[in-house]
């Protein structure tokens, strides 16, 4: 192979893929956009040069992030979807038959124009008539909308100086809440949550989640092309609805809800998603940061190492997310 991507995962470690082919590329008024051919993964969907979502294992991703929120509440008919320019958490959302009404809000237009043409496994929900597609501001539009049973965040992870670490903060939680039904919930992905990095964004956002809302759970998987677990967080406006479901409700629900067959998740995977390690749920359950625009507290990455405000911890360089 005489081509390689590189990332720096953190000081002292790097990864290296082999890149067979540069299949299509644009660059946006935000950020570079590449989908490339590499070689332990397939099809990659690229943005500045660093992996965010790939065709051999973005379903675990996605699917992750979208089925236990929408399978524990009870009837989701209205969701709001922050980010997922790509089109794949729609496109997750948009097989449960109850679905109504799915509002998407990206920033970029350029990228989401991009993904409606390469990534074909996304055309349906593109074209789907409940898909309500808005080039925006994430922050601005909820702002002014509500009414949505579940609330899913699909954005990159909180970068210095980026547009997107407001979002992970106690006053973005506040007023999302707000927007949320009676039994709404909430989800976000949290950033990498292995033994090592989790305390980078993972066990900050589920305290700030904690502090803004009845009750939150949170939950992880082992992604292999992130060379990581990466952890979501979930908010509950009735705590009553936090209550586990079992692998027999869950198998049921999807049996019931979704159209055609999940890839990653059925009732033991979602079990396994909320089993956390010992050290895991240590961590979560010692961490007191909350995440707060106003204060000047929050965790942020930046392709140098992580940047993070007094007293958020050690810092490290990872890759992002969309």
């Amino acid at each position: 192979m005489s081509k390689w991507v590189e990332e720096e995962l953190e000081p002292g470690l790097r990864v290296s893929y082999g890149l067979k082919e540069v299949l299509a590329s644009t660059k946006s008024k935000w950020q570079h956009v590449d989908l490339v051919d590499l070689q332990p993964f397939g099809r990659v969907l690229m943005i500045d040069g660093l992996v965010q979502s790939c065709q051999s294992d973005e379903f675990v991703y996605h699917e992750s992030l979208v089925h236990p929120a929408m399978l524990m509440h009870p009837n989701p008919k209205t969701v709001y979807i922050g980010g997922g320019g790509e089109g794949s958490t729609a496109r997750e959302v948009l097989r449960h038959k109850s679905v109504e009404k799915c509002m998407m809000v990206d920033i970029d237009g350029d990228v989401v124009d991009f993904c409606r043409k390469f990534l074909p496994e996304n055309t349906a929900a593109f074209a789907d008539p409940r898909l309500e597609l808005i080039i925006d501001d994430a922050k601005a539009v909820l702002e002014n909308a509500s009414g949505f049973d579940v609330i899913i965040m699909d954005l990159d992870d909180p970068l210095e100086g980026g547009p997107c670490y407001q979002l992970y903060s106690m006053e973005f939680y506040t007023m999302l809440k707000a927007k949320l039904n009676p039994g709404g919930i909430f989800v976000t992905q949290s950033g990498a949550a292995g033994i090592k990095m989790m305390e980078a964004v993972f066990t900050p956002v589920h305290s700030t989640v904690r502090h803004v809302f009845p009750a939150a759970r949170a939950y992880n998987q082992a992604v292999y092309s992130f060379m990581d677990e990466w952890g979501w967080n979930l908010g509950f406006t009735d705590a009553a609805a936090s209550k586990l479901l079992t692998p027999e409700e869950v198998d049921a629900r999807i049996a019931e809800r979704i159209v055609g067959e999940l890839k990653f998740l059925d009732g033991e995977a979602y079990t396994g998603l909320m089993s956390l390690t010992k050290r895991h749920r240590q961590k979560l359950s010692a961490e007191t940061r909350i995440l707060s625009t106003e204060k000047g507290t929050f965790a942020a990455m930046h392709n140098q190492g992580l940047c993070v405000a007094p007293d958020a911890g050690p810092g490290h360089n990872q890759t992002t997310k969309q």
